[in-house]
């Protein structure tokens, strides 16, 4: 048998509202499937991850987790990695035109970069970022360098 690379394919957020939640991710330019969405679920083109969007209580249901109160910050965050410092301000004004509330606004960051961070509708931070050491692909998603 051979060992594959970890990979991670899948990230599904869990939302109050989900088509508040899918008109805003589709505003910010992710690609909704229409084949495989249906009215419980939107999925996304993200780079090399799909991004879903469920029913919060549902997908905590699904976990075996129960509904507890949502935290501000549950210890994760989405990035969108963009190619330039003007692109982070662009993405970030169109961020929060588009239903967003901002967080932190974009600025020169410690570890050498340019980013700032919005919440979306439901909450989750997103952070939008220009990363000098990581090349991007023409899909949005970075190059790793090993």
């Amino acid at each position: 048998m051979t060992k594959a690379s970890a990979a991670i394919a899948l990230i599904t957020l869990g939302v109050d509202d989900l088509p508040r939640a899918t008109r805003f991710y589709s505003d910010l330019g992710f690609e909704k499937s229409v084949s495989q969405s249906q009215t419980s679920v939107s999925f996304f083109r993200a780079g090399g991850v799909v991004l879903s969007l469920f029913d919060r209580r549902a997908l905590a249901d699904d976990a075996g987790l129960p509904v507890t109160p949502r935290s501000p910050f549950g210890g994760i965050t989405l990035a969108r990695t963009l190619p330039s410092r003007e692109a982070v301000d662009d993405a970030y004004a169109h961020a929060l035109a588009s239903g967003a509330t901002p967080l932190k606004p974009p600025q020169e960051v410690f570890w050498g970069g340019y980013s700032g961070y919005v919440a979306d509708p439901d909450g989750h931070p997103i952070e939008l970022a220009w990363n000098p050491f990581f090349p991007m692909r023409d899909d949005g998603s970075i190059e790793l360098p090993m």
